[in-house]
């Protein structure tokens, strides 16, 4: 009888121990579970910010180094475009003056021919004195293809880009009116080739005294 209570009450105490000591390990446990759970929500990991501060510093410096390379780019680009417009000048400016001694020496040799022309005897035969204007005329229209252009002088005012004043007289022309013309000028592709070498009138002589 004894004994068996003595157990009854062992098994309680054991009961109320077990029963006592298991809430503080479910609180214990919780707490745990909540502290590691607060650190993984509150804790960025180490280093995080200074490498996105990094990556923006080389986006920057990748974007600068875009930007120089695209200036350079502009600049060789215009510097080519350039130089080939300069080429194509050059080229059609040697296609049009390349052979300028040449064309200045056959103007030369056209007004020798013009000059012959000019004091051919009247007993010459009439067919060579056409022979030779026929030939004139086809080696002035030769030029002129080719874009040599007489000046036309006579009776225009005098202009030191295009002619040579190598004397002047008095006439009933306007000071400065070119009045004779000793040898025609010519232009190539509107480029002076040679001079015209001209005279110029210097007013009436009345004029000249009132003045």
């Amino acid at each position: 009888m004894n004994e068996s209570s003595e157990c009854s009450t062992n098994a309680h105490k054991d009961h109320e121990h077990h029963k006592n000591e298991h809430p503080m390990n479910d609180a214990s446990k919780t707490e745990s579970v909540e502290r590691k759970g607060g650190d993984d929500s509150s804790q960025l990991p180490p280093g995080e910010p200074s490498e996105i501060a990094e990556m923006k510093k080389k986006i920057q410096e990748l974007e600068a180094q875009v930007k120089e390379k695209e200036a350079k780019y502009l600049y060789l680009y215009a510097d080519f475009d350039n130089f080939k417009k300069r080429s194509i000048k050059e080229r059609s400016d040697l296609i049009k003056f390349g052979w300028e001694p040449v064309a200045r020496e056959m103007v030369q040799n056209l007004d020798n021919l013009e000059l012959a022309l000019a004091h051919i005897p009247p007993s010459t035969d009439k067919n060579l004195a056409d022979g030779l204007k026929m030939i004139l005329n086809q080696l002035l229209s030769s030029l002129q293809r080719q874009g040599v252009q007489p000046i036309e002088s006579l009776e225009k005012v005098f202009d030191p880009n295009l002619h040579e004043a190598v004397g002047q007289e008095e006439s009933d022309f306007p000071s400065g009116t070119i009045t004779k013309e000793h040898t025609r000028g010519y232009t190539l592709h509107g480029r002076l080739l040679r001079p015209a070498r001209v005279v110029i009138s210097g007013g009436r002589s009345s004029d000249t005294e009132t003045k």
